[in-house]
């Protein structure tokens, strides 16, 4: 019933990527993608938190150190982790104040040494990919044998700010771009690129129905299967609040634009992504480590990229991300079993997933941000835990992760699920 009128995409090309590929360890194809080595970084260990809807929902009291705090001391329960092994610790996240301060506190509260370093990181939107990326580059340097990877949010209570610039960097128009907020983005993208409010709708949509239906599949595990329940103020929160059921095309027909005075106002609740609390984690190391000790391999970091796009533009990044960490590996499209990209709005979805030209069977099977919400440092992790639990289900193997970025950049990163029957 949709993807239709594609629109023709001019293609970047990057000459830099045979001179970086003949000069690192990619892999180059599938099966030397698929090929397990020793010192390939695994994932041993993937969880995320319930997502809370912000303001209304189970976190919308809670600081992002809190829901941290109970990550931690929940996944240390669970995996039975000594935590005095653990050689460094990334957190991804976007707005709270003291991040660092926050996230050392909340792991050292948790039972976490003091002796063990951390640091925080924030591209917005990936920051939770980001934070796999730095913990998979400080293994793959030698510089760690384990780490955790973490994104956490509380948009509830830490909105996103205003920026505020000079003069001088303002009057860029560029720059001026960049700083807009990101319904402004939305709004640019459905009016340049010609995406309609029905087909915004028509997308949205599928994600709410996706999400709807696996969420009330208990028996099925969907959902539970990568949630780690957390106990907080004496609550156990596992299941998402954000998921709306009983959601119709028609009521998404209806809603009133949330941006009226933009572009030509096609952005509503129900076709964007919701703004939303929670947290995820990955335990990362080497294959030959996680082996030595009896750990589960649950998947392997393959390889990331970033890549910059207009900033009036920032939602079609991941046509441009997605293709290059592809080109990087010596992939197709095809080979990938699942894609899970980020719905931020679902203009700019639209638009990514008819100029990718993949089957929307492969996209976010079981809904994306558009239903789930989109705490920004969690989306980056959140995509790798129930990426890697999807491909499980499917027995399926190659997972794409992608998201656009604030500010106008986009980044990708590609996994393998180990847990092939």
């Amino acid at each position: 019933m949709l993807l239709t009128s594609r629109v023709t995409l001019k293609r970047v090309v990057y000459p830099s990527l045979a001179r970086a590929a003949s000069t690192s360890k990619r892999p180059q194809g599938l099966a030397s993608v698929l090929e397990k080595r020793p010192d390939d970084v695994v994932i041993t260990f993937a969880k995320r938190t319930a997502v809370g809807r912000a303001k209304k929902g189970q976190f919308k009291d809670v600081p992002v150190d809190e829901i941290m705090h109970a990550l931690f001391k929940a996944t240390l329960e669970q995996t039975k982790l000594d935590p005095t092994k653990v050689d460094d610790i990334c957190v991804g996240t976007c707005h709270p104040p003291s991040p660092l301060y926050l996230s050392r506190a909340a792991a050292i509260a948790a039972g976490i040494p003091y002796d063990v370093p951390i640091s925080v990181v924030n591209r917005l939107c990936s920051s939770g990919l980001m934070a796999v990326r730095n913990i998979a580059h400080a293994i793959q340097s030698g510089e760690a044998s384990l780490g955790l990877a973490v994104g956490a949010e509380s948009m509830s209570l830490n909105p996103r700010p205003t920026p505020e610039v000079v003069d001088i960097v303002a009057d860029s128009p560029h720059a001026h771009d960049c700083m807009q907020p990101m319904g402004w983005t939305s709004e640019m993208v459905a009016q340049t690129y010609k995406v309609s409010r029905r087909k915004q709708d028509q997308y949205a949509f599928i994600s709410h129905s996706r999400a709807a239906k696996v969420n009330t599949a208990v028996s099925e595990g969907i959902f539970a299967d990568e949630i780690i329940p957390v106990e907080i103020r004496g609550q156990t929160i596992s299941v998402d609040d954000t998921i709306r059921p009983g959601v119709t095309l028609e009521g998404l027909e209806k809603l009133k634009p949330v941006f009226p005075n933009w572009g030509e106002a096609s952005t509503t609740a129900g076709n964007a992504s919701g703004v939303g609390d929670g947290a995820g984690i990955c335990i990362m190391t080497t294959r030959a480590r996680a082996e030595r000790d009896g750990m589960e391999i649950l998947g392997k970091y393959v390889a990331s990229t970033v890549v910059g796009v207009e900033p009036r533009y920032m939602g079609i990044s991941p046509i441009y991300a997605i293709p290059k960490v592809l080109e990087q590996l010596g992939l197709t499209k095809e080979e990938v079993d699942v894609y899970e990209m980020n719905e931020a709005f679902a203009s700019q979805f639209a638009y990514c997933v008819e100029q990718l030209e993949v089957p929307m069977e492969k996209i976010n099977p079981n809904g994306g941000a558009i239903a789930i919400s989109h705490p920004l440092a969690m989306t980056g992790v959140r995509q790798v835990v129930t990426g890697l639990a999807e491909l499980k289900r499917q027995n399926q193997q190659i997972l794409c992760t992608s998201m656009c970025i604030g500010s106008g950049m986009g980044a990708a990163g590609i996994f393998v699920n180990e847990q092939i029957r």
